[in-house]
């Protein structure tokens, strides 16, 4: 398939296009800073661009079939990047007539707070990651509000640890047995089997080991 991928030099959207590629995918890149992204491949194609310019964005989407968003920002950033620029996402995709939308978002906020530990809860997310978590929910439900066919994938904590292939999906958000952490390659492999599943879709799913 023609995947479109934004946020594509993070450490998930990095593993997206990686993964994407191997399994025969055509994949364009959507990215600001084209050196960032240090592979090349006959199916990859770059394209160089803002994704809070709707132009950029529309351009990219021609011919694509279906859209991944690994969009990110610092902690300490309050630009609302992941919302904003998924904003203009759906906007493109809706003009474009791509239906399929498959975002990376975070487990523990909304209806998934409680499943924090207590020093996450009251003193990591209200100090450090209030911007981001604020960011995530408003990009949710913007994603949520769209005409798309839609699927969230809320991921723990990321780490840089390898394929697994083995981790939970789908879990209740007031289980408390999970470990809450899961690694960027695992992240990218379950969002990449949404591209043509319909078990999540207009899903709000959780991704742990």
């Amino acid at each position: 398939m023609k995947l479109l991928i934004f946020g594509a030099t993070g450490g998930t959207g990095n593993e997206l296009v990686r993964q994407a590629l191997e399994q025969g995918h055509t994949v364009t890149a959507f990215i600001r800073n084209p050196t960032k992204l240090d592979r090349s491949h006959a199916n990859l194609y770059v394209v160089q661009g803002d994704v809070m310019d709707f132009v950029a964005v529309t351009q990219a989407m021609y011919g694509q079939d279906v859209v991944l968003s690994a969009l990110g920002a610092p902690p300490s950033n309050q630009d609302m990047v992941r919302t904003n620029g998924t904003r203009m996402v759906i906007r493109a995709m809706e003009q474009a007539g791509i239906r399929r939308f498959i975002c990376q978002s975070s487990l523990g906020f909304a209806d998934s707070r409680n499943m924090l530990p207590l020093h996450m809860k009251y003193v990591v997310v209200p100090l450090i990651l209030r911007h981001a978590f604020a960011d995530h929910e408003a990009q949710e439900q913007l994603i949520k509000q769209s005409q798309l066919e839609w699927i969230i994938v809320r991921s723990g904590t990321l780490t840089d640890n390898g394929f697994t292939g083995t981790y939970r999906h789908g879990f209740d958000f007031t289980d408390t047995i999970l470990t809450l952490k899961i690694s960027r390659t695992d992240t990218a492999d379950f969002m990449l089997k949404q591209v043509t599943d319909t078990m999540y879709l207009y899903k709000t799913v959780g991704l742990s080991y």
